[in-house]
């Protein structure tokens, strides 16, 4: 349950988002590239962060860039 805490955990890192051109998902209207993002949790294959819609969302690391 450690998922219901991230928002309000402290930030892990910052990274930048490099493009929100999805082959799958739908993305764009959530991601900006460009902007910094607060890293609250990191797996493997996802970052978890608090995105434009201010809620917390898992995205793939290929959209960003570590700061």
């Amino acid at each position: 349950m450690i998922h219901k805490t991230w928002e309000t955990t402290a930030t892990i890192k910052q990274i930048e988002c490099v493009h929100n051109e999805a082959k799958k998902f739908v993305v764009n209207n959530v991601l900006t590239p460009g902007k910094v993002y607060d890293v609250k949790n990191e797996s493997e294959e996802f970052y978890f962060i608090v995105d434009n819609s201010g809620r917390i969302g898992g995205f793939y690391k290929e959209y960003f860039k570590e700061l």
